[in-house]
């Protein structure tokens, strides 16, 4: 009797561990990028509004009005931008490092930095960005 308690007891215990320790796991879609670095211009874009994009899983970080971005390569689904004016992350169970990438002036998805992979925007985002004027002598 007295060891039927326990078992009870510890049954019950294993399962609200193991319960406590579940967590919902959000795998992120993406697929492998052939990343082509581009060389450094002194084109300049400026966001005029800001702008969320939605990913088929998972949350991307919304994009900031007034941010600064360039071209830094290329990828087949189009040309991958990236700003020093804010962190851009791609989140699912993991957070990545993501650069959006845009093609026919919309985010159609996310270049994942350090996974060289892509994901897509679910739908792509149209994205307004203004040339800002050249600097000259050359970038900054």
């Amino acid at each position: 009797m007295i060891y039927s308690v326990y078992a009870r007891i510890g049954f019950i215990c294993g399962a609200l561990a193991v319960a406590g320790c579940a967590f919902d796991v959000m795998h992120l879609k993406q697929s492998p990028a052939q990343y082509e670095a581009v060389t450094a211009t002194n084109q300049i874009w400026v966001l005029q509004d800001d702008l969320k994009v939605s990913i088929a899983s998972g949350w991307a970080t919304p994009l900031k009005k007034g941010t600064t971005w360039r071209q830094v390569g290329r990828i087949k689904e189009g040309d991958v931008i990236r700003t020093r004016d804010q962190i851009v992350t791609v989140e699912a169970s993991n957070i990545f490092e993501a650069n959006p990438v845009i093609d026919h002036e919309k985010v159609v998805g996310f270049f994942l930095v350090v996974e060289n992979s892509f994901t897509p925007a679910d739908p792509p985002a149209p994205i307004n960005l203004l040339l800002k004027k050249p600097i000259e002598g050359g970038t900054s």
